[in-house]
């Protein structure tokens, strides 16, 4: 991949169709089953989880490159898995622009995430996602929302499947006291990032309003290193976003990250913020 900053403008935040996953996922469907496996033990063979087997299968997940030359192998697919894996170019769920991001994600070793407009989808919950999709402009229909809002569950299972993987979020203390989809929801909202960030490898720090400037006031960052150590950025904005490349871009938002850091609530500070905003 070359360095570079590739913008992508006027991109369509709705979901696309995903015939060309279910294509994927019926001919995968087919050799497994040709070959005698159940999903349940044919996923540790490719080494990933039953439950993603069947989301690949039923057309709702993108298969990552691993998953299909490991498919190929196991299941004697004579090159059919490859050749359909080439026009599967759209997944529901997830605008066109960010499927590069989210195939990245899912191999990273580290993920690091600063947000200043909301909490990150990696740690919404169902109620949360569903307040944000609904305020969308324009407005999306009943079935584009529940579209979105399974996409972005199922992105969640990153933190469960990935226990190596170091996964870092910095967001802001006024994300957490705006009242999103109501009390309840927020309530919810909160109880579910004390537990989602339970794990060791799970890690999250507040960035306390009282401080009145930080290192990121331009806005969000995320950052991804992948098991080859190369780091990608992205960035996202009104109806356009980057990703980055460029070793240099890279090198000042990790500067501006390892920043931000030392400037936010540490992590068990962070977490007693969170049981106090419960209780509250």
């Amino acid at each position: 991949m070359t360095d570079s900053t590739i913008n992508i403008e006027n991109a369509s935040n709705e979901p696309e169709p995903s015939d060309s996953l279910k294509a994927f996922g019926a001919a995968h469907k087919v050799f497994r089953k040709r070959a005698g496996h159940t999903q349940e033990d044919y996923a540790p063979l490719v080494g990933y989880q039953p439950s993603t087997v069947a989301s690949i299968e039923q057309g709702r997940r993108f298969p990552q490159r691993r998953f299909v030359e490991r498919a190929e192998e196991i299941l004697d697919a004579f090159g059919v898995l490859k050749e359909v894996y080439r026009h599967a170019t759209r997944e529901k769920g997830l605008a066109s622009w960010f499927r590069q991001w989210a195939e990245l994600e899912e191999l990273a070793i580290s993920l690091y995430t600063y947000e200043s407009r909301l909490v990150p989808g990696l740690l919404q919950t169902e109620g949360y996602a569903r307040a944000i999709f609904s305020e969308r402009v324009p407005v999306l229909t009943d079935s584009e929302i529940e579209a979105m809002v399974t996409a972005r569950l199922e992105r969640q299972s990153l933190l469960r499947e990935r226990p190596n993987t170091s996964f870092s979020f910095i967001v802001e203390e006024h994300v957490l006291r705006r009242q999103t989809g109501g009390v309840d929801a927020m309530r919810e909202q909160i109880e579910h990032l004390l537990e989602a960030t339970e794990p060791r490898n799970v890690e999250l720090q507040i960035m306390p309003t009282a401080r009145g400037a930080h290192a990121s006031m331009d806005g969000p960052i995320q950052l991804l290193e992948t098991p080859e150590n190369e780091w990608f950025a992205y960035c996202e904005g009104q109806e356009n976003s980057q990703f980055i490349t460029n070793p240099k871009t890279i090198s000042v938002l990790h500067m501006r990250y390892a920043k931000l850091r030392s400037q936010a609530l540490t992590p068990e500070d962070s977490r007693s913020l969170l049981e106090r905003m419960r209780g509250a």
